[in-house]
């Protein structure tokens, strides 16, 4: 998953231009290095996704779930390529005043749904919804969010799952981001148990064992 924009609370958003300056080579530099890697371009911004796409990237992966590039939607189905929306309110920027819902997990829900409405109104035949953990949300929401996660296989899309070294973590065991591994690793865990297809995570080693240890415990059920 290649980005060249921070979403980090506070940051933020920069011009296309800026940021496929930043992807391409790298792109470029995956593909031929190895050349069946499965790459996603993490962007808002429509021009991007394309340029990365016709640089051999596959997925587009989309923190605002098309929100704010309003060509995105109609773009990523131009391109014929998978579609990663996800949860937030704002703008990286933004987002951490926007953590107040009467109904978490309902509210996470209709907006999922509606964007997946969206999506195969535009034409994206391929969906991934992303409930977009420490987006717009307190660490007590993510913990909400990710012991309900079930819920959301009722919308019959695959479940991506971005826990990796995020703030529920760190701020929970207060620790640094360098010192959360081992509370990623049980967070992605729980998510798979839950319900989640993919995960989004830096420590791959660690998260392809969770996936081992999750696949042989069903296996005995």
């Amino acid at each position: 998953d290649i980005g060249g924009m921070s979403s980090k609370p506070g940051a933020a958003i920069i011009p296309s231009d800026v940021e496929t300056l930043r992807v391409i080579p790298v792109i470029k530099a995956i593909r031929e290095t190895l050349p069946n890697a499965i790459i996603s371009i993490d962007t808002i911004h429509a021009a991007t996704a394309k340029t990365a796409i016709e640089a051999g990237a596959s997925i587009v992966n989309d923190i605002s779930g098309g929100d704010y590039d309003k060509t995105m939607l109609s773009t990523v189905a131009k391109l014929g390529v998978p579609f990663i929306a996800m949860h937030m309110r704002g703008t990286p920027e933004t987002m951490q005043s926007l953590t107040h819902y009467e109904e978490l997990v309902t509210e996470v829900y209709n907006d999922l749904q509606e964007k997946l409405l969206q999506c195969k109104a535009a034409g994206i035949k391929d969906v991934i919804l992303d409930p977009g953990f420490g987006f717009a949300k307190t660490v007590e929401q993510n913990f909400i969010l990710l012991n309900q996660l079930n819920v959301f296989k009722a919308l019959q899309v695959p479940l991506l799952a971005g826990l990796s070294r995020k703030s529920m973590v760190t701020k929970t065991l207060h620790i640094s981001k360098e010192e959360a591994l081992n509370g990623s690793t049980v967070l992605n865990t729980i998510a798979l148990m839950n319900g989640a297809n993919i995960l989004r995570v830096h420590d791959v080693k660690q998260a392809k064992e969770a996936v081992q240890l999750f696949v042989a415990l069903n296996q005995t059920t």
